[in-house]
């Protein structure tokens, strides 16, 4: 929920021509399979969804996903219930879908890069 807030808070033309922080990238020069997520993330809040989905195809599932539980978590809490099984969402066959999906996306973008 604070990485949705931050990137509100970021002006989209500002992250679009902004330096490289992550460190895999300026150790090799390679895009890490995160890189772009930031951005990606601040587009997708600011509501340019093309420019989104351009940075990190993966960054508006994730932020959607991420307001998602954070809101689920905050209603059980506020209900007096235990938040959601993490371990069984991780277990999950769809996400292991994802994650493989995510991999092999940073693995072609990585061999691109080349």
């Amino acid at each position: 929920m604070l990485g949705a807030a931050v990137a509100g808070a970021l002006d989209p033309a500002t992250v679009a021509n902004g330096p490289v922080v992550c460190p895999f990238r300026l150790l090799t020069g390679l895009p890490c399979p995160g890189c772009g997520l930031t951005r990606s993330w601040v587009f997708a809040v600011h509501g340019d969804l093309d420019a989104s989905l351009a940075a990190h195809p993966f960054g508006p599932p994730l932020l959607g996903l991420t307001l998602v539980l954070a809101g689920v978590l905050l209603a059980r809490r506020v209900a007096g219930r235990a938040g959601p099984n993490l371990d069984r969402l991780v277990r999950h066959p769809l996400t292991v879908v994802v994650l493989v999906g995510w991999l092999g996306w940073a693995v072609w973008r990585l061999v691109a890069a080349l």
